[in-house]
């Protein structure tokens, strides 16, 4: 029974491999720097994600992330949504643990203009937030990195780092998996300037990580096993999966950064937030979460990745401290490559014109 008339609509789609051709022509890095910058001048809106979690017939952990954002730059804003959805059992068959749709709006109308897969742009979005905390915040001319978790993002952080830090040699690879880890060495090999590097198959993860001045973690652990000891002076880590970290490695950091404080510290599920609520970790301005007394050596958040890339922090100091960089990942990132991709593919003709 139609109720109402309603004129025809339409909406680019844009599959996977639709995603990566036009992504061919996007500086996915400067696309994150610049929504970091509007984000730390306030001039994006970052509502709270929407979490539903349940646990699947064959007992694996499985969620759904409902991600809305916007951009206000100069000129028209930018609106969209991110949903990614992942099962820990996927792997086991043979498929990617995470997948979903990103969906930009027109501004004006609120009407659908783009829908395309969402897991290629979080995962270069993620690494993208990786090359800039390595930017800013990594000892000069760093030649060593260790990886654990040897899957899709380590592949997606490998293809951007091997550009971005082009004085990278040596790369050493851990993963429960070894044959995953010698596949990620495999692919490395594969990368432009990928024969410049060596890459070490560790038998353990304090190996993969002891020497080395970059640290990447992307893993899907719930408990933390890197300690302070494992990490040698000047190292930066990039801690983008939940916990790898311990408490006692956050506390001992010299530096700790964030992309947004109000993500970290409202989420019970990632480390930082648990520990803001036991009152082990303040916020940037020194305060404990509200009805939570700080506890004895208690520290607090130092920056935003956003604060780094306007000029109000630092970032590194000197060459022996210890940084963590501990993104929650933002839906602006992604709403922001999103955009500059659906430019180029409207640009150059790739995907599909729907109607609704």
């Amino acid at each position: 029974m139609d109720f109402e008339r309603y004129p025809d609509s339409s909406f680019r789609y844009l599959t996977r491999a639709d995603v990566i051709e036009a992504a061919r022509g996007v500086d996915i890095v400067a696309a994150v720097a610049d929504a970091l910058r509007l984000h730390s001048t306030g001039r994006t809106v970052l509502p709270e994600e929407a979490y539903l979690g349940w646990t699947t017939p064959e007992g694996d952990s499985a969620r759904l992330l409902a991600m809305p954002g916007a951009l206000i730059p100069d000129g028209r804003p930018v609106v969209g949504m991110k949903t990614i959805n992942a099962s820990l059992g996927n792997p086991g068959r043979g498929i990617p643990r995470s997948q979903g749709f990103t969906l930009l709006l027109d501004p004006e109308t609120a009407r659908p203009v783009v829908l395309m897969e969402a897991a290629y742009i979080s995962a270069m979005r993620t690494a993208a937030v990786t090359a800039l905390a390595v930017r800013h915040l990594a000892v000069d001319a760093p030649r060593s990195l260790g990886v654990i978790g040897c899957g899709p993002l380590a592949q997606a952080h490998m293809a951007l780092l091997v550009t971005t830090v082009p004085t990278l040699r040596r790369v050493t690879v851990y993963d429960l998996e070894r044959s995953r880890a010698e596949a990620l060495g495999a692919f490395i090999a594969t990368l432009p300037g990928g024969e410049k590097i060596e890459t070490v198959v560790a038998d353990g993860a304090r190996e993969a990580v002891r020497d080395a001045e970059l640290v990447v973690p992307v893993t899907t652990v719930t408990e933390g096993y890197i300690e302070p000891d494992w990490l040698r002076p000047g190292a930066l880590v990039c801690h983008v999966s939940l916990d790898d970290l311990t408490e006692a490695a956050v506390l001992a950091a010299s530096t700790v950064v964030v992309d947004d404080w109000s993500l970290v510290r409202d989420d019970p599920r990632r480390l930082l937030g648990r520990m803001h609520r036991a009152g082990t970790l303040l916020g940037p301005d020194g305060t404990p979460r509200d009805g939570v007394t700080a506890q004895p050596g208690a520290r607090r958040v130092d920056a935003t990745l956003g604060e780094l890339l306007t000029g109000d922090h630092p970032g590194r100091r000197d060459e022996n401290e210890v940084i963590i960089s501990n993104p929650f990942g933002m839906s602006v990132l992604d709403v922001a490559v999103a955009d500059r991709i659906h430019t180029r593919a409207a640009a150059t003709g790739i995907g599909t014109l729907l109607t609704l």
